[in-house]
């Protein structure tokens, strides 16, 4: 079992920034991949961002370059530092934990409102 716990949401005006957390406890030795998931209103949930176990960075075309995705392993906490935001940028963003084994944990989300 692996817990994770999210913060570091909120309102954000357009071109403004907000670093994402979270924290994981539990059976972090058995972590491999750990990413960052939104889901927007009406929208399906869809990956953003991953991060694997050695340290390798996977984004989606719309955010390369304003989204920076990170890992604190002394921490166990994954970053998600998000710079130059978007209205269309607004969603709730999902920490996501696959284990070796190919078993998936979520977090609760964390709600991004971006302005313009």
């Amino acid at each position: 079992q692996v817990l994770l716990v999210e913060s570091g949401g909120g309102l954000v005006q357009a071109g403004g920034s907000v670093r994402l957390s979270c924290a994981a406890s539990g059976s972090i030795f058995g972590i491999n991949r750990m990413a960052w998931y939104r889901q927007a209103p009406g929208k399906q949930r869809s990956l953003v961002a991953r991060i694997t176990s050695d340290g390798s960075t996977a984004y989606i075309d719309s955010v390369k370059g304003r989204f920076t995705i990170s890992r604190d392993n002394a921490k166990n906490t994954v970053y998600l530092q998000m710079n130059s935001l978007k209205p269309e940028d607004t969603a709730v963003y999902y920490c996501n934990a696959q284990l070796y084994s190919r078993d998936d944990y979520w977090g609760q989300g964390t709600q991004v409102t971006v302005s313009s």
